[in-house]
């Protein structure tokens, strides 16, 4: 999410209900959310509703440019009305957004979200050793059940770091993958399927 060089010192709240998932299943709400800009749109409006205005003023941009891209988000379904605002004769609509998570349709051959990180990467900063980035590549041969408990975990902990109030005057990305890979496992036939042995003293053999 950017904020447009806007630093929010206050914690924000959303202030509307939203479901939990949304699938981006058609050809509109792909090419919809393809455009930065209405990339951006969407994460705003996680904070709390949003007007065009207060958007456009967000943003830094036209307020007729944002309402064009608002435009799109709503006929792809990608944002909704969730309350109205009488401002001088005129009801002003405040947009939200209709689930917290959108959902990608699988590509194979094509690593999820990779384009966007190397896309955003503040490359000079992670030079620059930045003390707030950190990065890691780990394997692990574990069962199938251990891999779903992970695979919850880390997608709690994004959700997590996507609801922190939004301050400060850097945004930063989480990226989060857990995969099967095509190494090939060191196995130990004997032992794999077999609990851990203990010795007379109670200790585990070595």
């Amino acid at each position: 999410m950017s904020d447009g060089g806007f630093e929010q010192t206050s914690t924000t709240h959303r202030d509307y209900e939203l479901a939990a998932e949304l699938k981006l299943d058609t050809p509109a709400r792909l090419k919809a959310l393809g455009d930065p800009l209405r990339s951006t749109i969407v994460d705003l409006v996680l904070e709390r509703a949003m007007s065009v205005t207060e958007l456009a003023e967000r943003l830094d941009r036209p307020r007729g440019s944002v309402a064009y891209h608002v435009d799109v988000l709503v006929a792809a379904g990608l944002l909704q009305v969730v309350r109205t605002r009488r401002v001088r004769a005129i009801d002003e609509r405040f947009y939200g957004r209709p689930a917290l998570t959108y959902v990608l349709p699988d590509r194979p051959g094509e690593i999820p979200f990779i384009r966007d990180v190397l896309a955003e990467m503040d490359v000079e900063r992670l030079a620059a050793e930045d003390r707030h980035s950190t990065s890691t590549y780990r394997h692990a041969r574990i069962p199938e059940h251990r891999a779903h408990e992970f695979a919850d975990r880390l997608q709690a902990l994004a959700l997590e770091f996507a609801e922190e109030p939004r301050s400060g005057d850097t945004e930063f990305g989480l990226y989060i993958a857990l995969f099967p890979t095509n190494r090939l496992p060191a196995r130990n036939p004997a032992r794999d399927d077999e609990p851990p042995s203990a010795t007379l003293d109670g200790e585990d053999e070595a």
